[in-house]
């Protein structure tokens, strides 16, 4: 089955022998991870890891627990059992304090975008400069326009987010993650609601970010034409545990009926097995 590069853009990146060989750091990794939320059970024994400088993809249905994941990756809750590792240290029991010099290795896009509607672009990307940070206005400025050039929204930085579509609103969601330059990046659902166009400009953004930035990024989405876009690995929550977890080309032949599923009804051409 022939794919276009357009489908897939990262595919030659991929295979290239440096991005192969690049130290299998793991920047988080999950070990027997258990949540519930009263009666209802969310994580259910989750094993994960999250290498240093690639773009995983976690993929499940509707209430699989994706976003918990993301939560208990940034220590905004904590789990009922088993233990979670950033960079190798283990966070399961840090008080607050601690968590928070934790959460300032990352970046986080909201699905919303989760702009200050009362706020300019510019105090919106400000806004964590001025916070977490001693950098002068002069110096905040200047970071507030070098992020916004690499969201490619130049020159917007009095606009209102009430003037802003739904993908600009996103692009500047970004620039707000990434202007304390986080390690790692955690994407929550960034083409729900948009456009085929539009999600594919903000897939591109995310390959250019990773590659400029050279930061590890995780990437909830259900959108799967997407996860073939960006991702180098695909992880497969459902019911509780990560069922499947391996790289894009071998998401494609996956011998996992649920997956294969999900793959089937995209219609995506990338996600669809090469073999019989």
């Amino acid at each position: 089955m022939s794919e276009s590069l357009s489908t897939d853009r990262r595919a030659e990146t991929r295979e290239t022998p440096d991005r192969r060989q690049q130290g299998r750091d793991v920047f988080v990794e999950f070990r027997d991870v258990y949540k519930a939320y009263g009666s209802k059970k969310v994580l259910q024994g989750v094993d994960l890891k999250v290498y240093r400088g690639e773009v995983l993809v976690i993929l499940g249905g509707s209430g699989s627990g994706k976003s918990v994941t993301l939560r208990h990756m940034l220590g905004l809750e904590a789990p009922d059992e088993g233990r979670i590792l950033v960079e190798d240290e283990d966070i399961t029991d840090l008080p607050e304090e601690e968590l928070y010099r934790v959460r300032m290795k990352f970046g986080m896009l909201f699905q919303s975008g989760a702009l200050f509607d009362s706020m300019t672009v510019f105090e919106n990307i400000a806004f964590p400069l001025r916070e977490h940070t001693e950098m002068t206005e002069e110096e905040i400025a200047r970071a507030v326009r070098e992020k916004l050039d690499l969201v490619s929204l130049p020159s917007s930085e009095q606009l209102m987010p009430v003037d802003l579509s739904g993908g600009m609103r996103k692009r500047v969601g970004l620039a707000r993650s990434i202007v304390l330059d986080p390690k790692m990046i955690l994407y929550d659902e960034p083409t729900t609601g948009l456009d085929p166009i539009t999600s594919a400009k903000i897939n591109e953004m995310i390959i250019d970010l990773q590659s400029k930035l050279n930061v590890t990024s995780v990437v909830v989405t259900h959108d799967i034409q997407s996860a073939f876009s960006v991702g180098d690995r695909i992880a497969f929550l459902n019911k509780g545990v990560f069922e499947w977890v391996g790289s894009v080309e071998q998401a494609r032949n996956a011998d996992h009926p649920i997956m294969r599923e999900f793959f089937k009804a995209s219609s995506v051409t990338a996600a669809q097995p090469t073999t019989a």
